[in-house]
């Protein structure tokens, strides 16, 4: 597959490193940065082009005309916009765009029509959903939802004196009567996707899948507490804090947004009314302090410096150790690093943005655009897990699960069988019609029919 990506920053560069793994496909860069584009080059196999996206004389050099996939994501919205519609004018190829700015996202749908857009990703939106999915249930790190919300991947850290500490995998259903799998298992440096044997250890971070009504029951029985957070306390006023202010007011959750420039506050006063509002430096410990950091049940960082939201989450904890805490993380070279700081929730807007571009380039490849339903990059970026569609019989069909052999570290984590969940066991079956989740550490699956060695 031929790939075009203009811009070269940590997004562009999240793409190229996931999209140059995968067998077959072509990618060119684009950046007006030429050390940008040289360090990709170096990297990883791809062709490099210093210039600008909207340039026509660019994007046939980088040859678009032969395209399939056009992709923008600098940080202009227009310059993205303009990009891609030229790539349409000049080739057949399908079109994503970048657009962060509320006012753009607003009109998305007219958007996509009149230019011709494929696909839209807003990273700041997409991370603000995906921080308040984890305020909703804030025992987890992490939380993926598959099958249209019914089944979510939830990562939690196992507790001291847990009853699961030591426990094999295999006797959670026998031994606590809880319809969950275990499929990821962080242990220090090590990645794992268990097998049945596999003995738990407190300090585990631990991925399981479940039925969301099973969630909570699984939770209560290990003495671990689920229930939402009431209140909120945003350092940053940017975007982020927008959509993440407007989401949890409407599910009743109290919003507290600490910005220092005073036109941003004013225009969030005007936004979010029912939202309180704070002008003053959130980096200062006495501010954060009067503002009751010590009360809150959640505090969530979400200035443009990752150093700055790091420390500001390190205090947090401190002050609030029944809290939770979120980190918004921007680079993604330091992330080895970033775990060690034992942080509780960490963020990544652009890693999450790239999920859903990996996604959409995958269905590209496979003839059956719906073939791919759901991916998400899970185990600290180590390992993928990804809904397919089984639209039509395939080798994995009508067969037990126990009878498949499957490539390794590869992991058949759940069955949605028209909207009954299904956590697989080895007598359990796949049918035409299912949508199956799938966690490996392997990349690059387009199809079901992958997941065989």
């Amino acid at each position: 597959m031929n790939i075009v990506i203009v811009g070269c920053g940590n997004m562009g560069r999240t793409l190229v490193e996931q999209l140059s793994q995968e067998k077959d496909n072509n990618i060119t860069a684009i950046d007006i940065k030429a050390s940008e584009v040289n360090d990709l080059v170096a990297l990883y196999d791809v062709m490099g082009i210093e210039g600008n996206g909207a340039n026509t004389d660019t994007l046939i050099e980088a040859g678009v005309a032969n395209a399939d996939v056009f992709i923008a994501v600098t940080d202009s919205d227009e310059l993205n916009l303009l990009s891609c519609l030229l790539a349409r004018k000049l080739g057949q190829c399908r079109t994503v765009a970048r657009v962060r700015k509320p006012e753009y996202t607003k009109s998305l749908s007219v958007l996509k029509e009149d230019l011709g857009l494929a696909l839209i990703i807003n990273p700041e939106y997409t991370a603000a959903s995906e921080i308040a999915r984890i305020l909703r249930f804030p025992t987890a790190v992490e939380i993926d939802t598959f099958a249209k919300g019914r089944v979510e991947i939830l990562k939690f850290r196992i507790p001291e004196d847990s009853v699961l500490d030591n426990m094999k995998v295999m006797e959670i259903v026998s031994t606590l009567g809880s319809d969950v799998l275990v499929c990821g298992v962080e242990r220090e440096d090590e990645v794992f996707i268990p097998g049945g044997n596999f003995v738990l250890k407190s300090g585990d971070l631990i991925s399981i899948t479940t039925a969301l009504e099973n969630a909570s029951g699984f939770f209560k029985k290990i003495g671990v507490k689920t229930n939402r957070v009431k209140d909120a306390i945003i350092v940053g006023g940017g975007n982020t804090a927008y959509y993440l202010a407007q989401k949890l007011l409407k599910t009743g959750i109290g919003a507290k947004i600490i910005e220092q420039n005073s036109e941003r506050c004013d225009e969030l006063c005007r936004l979010l009314p029912k939202a309180t509002i704070i002008h003053g430096d959130g980096a200062e410990s006495r501010l954060l302090l009067e503002e009751g950091i010590e009360y809150a049940e959640s505090f969530v960082s979400l200035v443009d410096s990752d150093e700055v939201n790091i420390l500001l989450s390190l205090f947090a904890k401190s002050k609030m150790p029944n809290g939770k805490v979120i980190t918004k993380i921007d680079r993604v070279d330091y992330d080895g690093v970033i775990g060690g700081l034992e942080l509780d929730s960490t963020v990544y807007p652009k890693n999450l943005a790239a999920e859903y571009i990996v996604k959409f380039v995958r269905g590209k490849k496979n003839s059956r655009d719906d073939s791919i339903e759901t991916m998400h990059m899970i185990l600290g970026e180590k390992a993928e897990a990804i809904e397919f569609r089984v639209s039509e019989d395939t080798p994995v069909t009508g067969k037990t699960l126990d009878s498949l052999k499957l490539k390794t570290n590869t992991l058949i984590a759940c069955i949605n069988r028209d909207g009954k969940i299904i956590i697989p066991r080895g007598r359990d079956t796949l049918l035409k019609g299912d949508s199956v989740v799938i966690v490996t550490t392997h990349s690059g699956f387009k199809d079901i029919s992958d997941i065989l060695d």
